[in-house]
């Protein structure tokens, strides 16, 4: 679904992501987890075309408009007063556009998103008045109106409780039996053992990627905590060229 092929992401002429190479599995869930700053959300703005790699590149199977993006929390503005059913709604932009109308069968497919992520009847709620999980479940709700083949989850369970996450699960669960390719970035790594097929561990480079079991290991979580710990921001400057060396 997804290859990424020699890729560094620099900000400020300093990697992120150093020289990265792996194919995501099509229809697979797969975690990306590391230590902090160890470049996982840069991982996922790459893939969505967020950020220009410094080298290397990213190449998706899949048509611009059938991926999905869902950032972090901290990164999404909720003072505008926009409604839970209209900003599920907006689920339908690649299809209606900044000047379509709605049809009554994306109408009752709004309804029925907000049914399945458990919030019948808070329809005419603000997002602001949401709780963080309430919230997060009106966005998990707008994934599935965008009926995406890849979709991309940063931090989807974090500060979330034990019932939300566990919906939320079930939703993810069902998009992989759909066919749907799903990546996420995660801090648990008992979810991460007990829901994801694949996992992709980082520490700015690459420790380790392939089936959950082999890569969640002691030795390769050793060598990104050793990775992590022997980071120094004021490094010297990474520099790439067209390939990527």
């Amino acid at each position: 679904m997804v290859s990424v092929d020699n890729l560094t992401v620099s900000y400020r002429q300093h990697p992120a992501l150093h020289h990265i190479s792996g194919e995501f599995v099509a229809g697979a869930l797969t975690a990306v987890i590391g230590p902090n700053g160890s470049g996982k959300s840069t991982l996922l703005k790459s893939i969505m075309g967020l950020l220009k790699p410094a080298g290397g590149q990213v190449r998706t199977r899949t048509p611009r408009q059938r991926i999905a993006y869902l950032p972090q929390l901290t990164e999404i503005d909720r003072n505008f007063p926009l409604q839970v059913r209209d900003c599920v709604l907006l689920g339908c932009w690649s299809a209606v556009g900044a000047w379509g109308g709605t049809s009554a069968q994306m109408l009752a497919q709004t309804d029925a998103a907000i049914r399945a992520v458990g919030l019948e009847g808070f329809e005419r709620r603000t997002v602001g008045s949401l709780s963080s999980g309430q919230f997060q479940r009106v966005l998990f709700a707008r994934l599935l109106m965008q009926d995406a083949e890849l979709l991309l989850l940063d931090e989807p369970f974090n500060a979330m409780d034990s019932r939300t996450t566990a919906a939320l699960l079930d939703l993810i669960h069902q998009w992989q039996a759909q066919g749907r390719t799903v990546i996420a970035v995660l801090h648990d790594d008992a979810q991460v053992r007990a829901h994801f097929d694949q996992t992709v561990l980082l520490a700015r480079e690459l420790v380790a990627w392939g089936p959950t079991a082999q890569v969640l290991t002691e030795p390769n979580l050793q060598r990104a905590r050793a990775l992590a710990e022997a980071w120094d921001d004021n490094a010297e400057i990474c520099h790439t060229d067209e390939t990527g060396a």
